[in-house]
């Protein structure tokens, strides 16, 4: 799949999706370099080796979403080449904001895909998701949903997709209940993606302290698990990024 997307998109719309914590801690950054100049040693150099870290901490997460989403094949999805699919009913689950149903509606022109959002207002509460949604217009026919009830029949969606947006579901109990949802819906022989970041060490080396809003690779295992999900592929797309393919259990292929 060609790239369809602008230069320097991904590393934007972090930016303007979370533009007051930039300004908070640029303007921090400055005030705190500004304020060096009136220390005495050695207070002068601890100070301006501290906000040179902290400057660094916030360079490297811009520079480490900039190779995620920029550069890397990412949103081509050709990842997905590796696995054996051919859908012809996709269903893409976001939490508000949606930048790949298009993408897959061009990988997989013969499907019936359909984009299902459960952003609840007051579950998700991220400020930043608020200003994705009123930046990005929804895909068309794109259908609301919660994440205890999805309105599709069993056994019917042979491809179910899941881009950076099931962390967003907080409480391990209520995301327990929505894979149940999920496995209902899901055909037999049908997979489910679900690309995350994990709450591990490149992610911590880059988002510092902003990894624990990831969830750990032994949280979303016990949830697939606990929903009778197996795995049968994981695999790294960056170092930052994972995607677990689901099968039911017992389904051999």
């Amino acid at each position: 799949m060609e790239r369809i997307r602008k230069p320097f998109q991904g590393l934007w719309n972090i930016i303007r999706f979370n533009w007051p914590y930039y300004i908070i801690s640029f303007g921090l950054l400055i005030l705190g370099f500004y304020i060096i100049r009136f220390l005495v040693e050695p207070y002068q150099d601890f100070a301006f080796v501290l906000f040179l870290m902290i400057a660094m901490v916030i360079i490297i997460s811009l520079l480490v979403s900039f190779y995620i989403y920029d550069l890397s094949e990412f949103y081509t999805l050709n990842y997905l080449n590796k696995i054996s699919l051919n859908p012809k009913t996709i269903i893409n689950i976001h939490a508000g904001f949606d930048e790949t149903s298009k993408l897959f509606k061009e990988k997989y022109t013969d499907a019936d895909l359909k984009a299902l959002d459960f952003y609840d207002p007051i579950k998700h509460t991220e400020a930043s998701i608020k200003r994705a949604r009123k930046a990005n217009p929804p895909f068309p026919g794109t259908q609301t949903i919660s994440t205890h009830n999805i309105p599709l029949k069993d056994r019917s969606t042979d491809l179910i997709t899941l881009i950076m947006s099931a962390h967003e579901i907080r409480n391990q109990r209520e995301r327990i209940v929505f894979f149940n949802e999920l496995y209902r819906i899901l055909k037999t022989e049908g997979k489910v993606v679900i690309i995350e970041h994990l709450r591990d060490f490149p992610n911590l080396l880059a988002y510092n302290i902003g990894f624990f809003h990831f969830h750990s690779k032994s949280t979303w295992l016990q949830c697939f698990y606990s929903s009778n999900f197996s795995i049968q592929n994981v695999f790294k797309i960056t170092p930052f990024v994972s995607c677990f393919i689901l099968k039911k259990n017992g389904n051999t292929t």
